[in-house]
C-alpha cells in the first residue's frame, strides 16, 4: 500500500516490515520497524503509531491475548496555518484470539494509549530560553 506524504507505519513481530528505521522494543526481540520519518509531521504521526503498537502488546498481555504481530498506520493532515486537522490510525493484528477479544483489545488500547490521549486533550507547547 502506498503511503500518503504524511502517513507512517510502525510494525513488529510477524507483521514487521522489511524496510524502515529499526527501533529497540521491550516487547519483541527483533525490534520495531518504523517509518518514514523525514519530517516533523511524520514524527508526530509516528509517535501515535508507536504508542498504539506498544500499548497493544502491553494490554494484550494484561488481557491474556497472544499477539504475534502488530502493524499500525497513522496519518493526518494540516490546515493552511499548519494546525493539525487530526490524526487517524489503523491497527492490524496477528493474534490468537476470537474476533470479540481482538475488538476488546483494540478498543482498550484506544482508551488507554497515552500519546493519542494527550493529543485528544491538547497540550501547550512553549519555547524556553
Amino acid at each position: 500500500m502506498d503511503l500518503s506524504p504524511l502517513e507512517v507505519r510502525a510494525t513488529a513481530g510477524t507483521l514487521r516490515a522489511a524496510d524502515g528505521i529499526v527501533l529497540a522494543h521491550a516487547w519483541t526481540d527483533e525490534g520495531v520497524v518504523a517509518g518514514p520519518a523525514t519530517n516533523g509531521a511524520q514524527l508526530l504521526h509516528l509517535s501515535v503509531a508507536l504508542c498504539v503498537l506498544n500499548d497493544t502488546y502491553r494490554e494484550a498481555q494484561t488481557l491474556g491475548i497472544q499477539v504475534d504481530g502488530v502493524a499500525v498506520a497513522a496519518d493526518g493532515g494540516f490546515d493552511d496555518d499548519w494546525r493539525s486537522t487530526g490524526v487517524r490510525y489503523a491497527v492490524r493484528l496477528d493474534a490468537r484470539a476470537s474476533a470479540a477479544d481482538r475488538t476488546r483489545l483494540v478498543e482498550r488500547v484506544d482508551a488507554v494509549a497515552e500519546i493519542p490521549r494527550a493529543l485528544r486533550h491538547g497540550a501547550p507547547v512553549s519555547r524556553v530560553d
